[in-house]
């Protein structure tokens, strides 16, 4: 026997049915026992670098407990940009509730991947300039986050560098021209060299098939020391590229400690680790509700020269008294 359907209960069934299924572009809120995702993608560091321990830090003095409160989706590049936006896709797929993102062409991958999830940025050079926000201090859209003045901060290393070495006149410069972002900094560099009376030459290193032969052009070049612009390459590669460095007896200056320790003579820049401390601030507040376009991006706050005496024994080189009192920590 048919059962008959009164309007009332076709009513019903029709709004439960709707409920349980939904509707295109409404927008739910999150199961109960869902914990929230963080991505974070990279375009060199592991998950179980220092610099991502940073985060991890910063969200545990922040109240969050890994497992409970969120859980982290990690990619990375390991230094090979053209990875990134497939990585980015896979976050967005992931449907993370928030992406952390270490550079420019990181932040380029995952903005492209969605418009919707919010996205903090961590080492990014110049985010207006690379038209990833409108402005530092109410940025809009999706993003937000902190910058690292690559551009500010390279003609203070190529000064470190010249006062370490006083004779110094001519400097080879290690980069990756695949960077289209890097075009400020080389203008900045030259201007630089220009007023210390340094010449500069520049090397082209786009894969570490290329590390050999680049450091054969820099020896032929006869340069008196080595400056490597920051590149996620470089930074799969640093232990390689401090001893070719080391190789060549060349003293080298970096924009990032993680070079000195690897065996670099030098480096000066903001401290990473730090940034990645502070990126914890923003990814609380947006899980909290907070929309990226309206958080403020910051510049960096802690900046770290180091200097590896190891090193510049193994050079033969004497670094000056007015060096070492200027250095935030020395490599003995």
């Amino acid at each position: 026997m048919r059962r008959r359907i009164t309007r009332r209960a076709f009513v019903r069934d029709l709004a439960a049915l709707i409920g349980s299924v939904g509707l295109p572009g409404k927008a739910y809120p999150q199961q109960p026992n869902r914990i929230p995702v963080v991505g974070v993608l990279t375009g060199a560091a592991n998950p179980d670098d220092p610099v991502v321990e940073g985060l991890r830090q910063g969200l545990r003095e922040l109240g969050h407990v890994e497992g409970r409160t969120f859980t982290i989706e990690f990619r990375t590049a390991q230094g090979y940009p053209d990875r990134l936006p497939r990585l980015a896709e896979e976050l967005a797929q992931f449907k993370a509730d928030v992406i952390v993102v270490t550079n420019t062409l990181a932040t380029q991958a995952a903005k492209g991947a969605t418009s919707t999830i919010p996205i903090v940025m961590v080492l990014v050079a110049d985010p207006v300039a690379s038209g990833l926000v409108k402005n530092l201090s109410h940025p809009g859209g999706s993003v937000t986050g902190l910058s690292i003045m690559t551009t500010e901060l390279s003609a203070k290393r190529l000064q470190l560098l010249k006062d370490t070495i006083p004779r110094l006149t001519r400097v080879g410069i290690l980069w990756n021209p695949g960077s289209p972002l890097l075009i400020n900094v080389v203008e900045n560099l030259k201007a630089a060299a220009s007023s210390m009376s340094i010449e500069l030459k520049f090397v082209n290193v786009r894969t570490p098939e290329e590390f050999s032969t680049a450091f054969s052009a820099v020896s032929r070049s006869r340069v008196q020391a080595l400056y490597l612009l920051e590149s996620p390459l470089f930074y799969v590669h640093r232990i390689t590229l401090a001893k070719l460095a080391s190789k060549v007896r060349l003293p080298t200056m970096y924009g990032t400690r993680a070079f000195a320790d690897a065996g670099g003579l030098l480096s000066y820049g903001a401290n990473y680790v730090d940034q990645w401390h502070r990126a914890a601030e923003y990814v609380d507040k947006i899980l909290k509700g907070a929309k990226p376009g309206d958080l403020p991006i910051e510049q960096p706050t802690k900046f770290e020269f180091v200097v590896n005496l190891k090193t510049a024994k193994a050079l033969g080189i004497t670094i000056p008294e007015s060096i070492l009192v200027r250095a935030d920590e020395v490599i003995r």
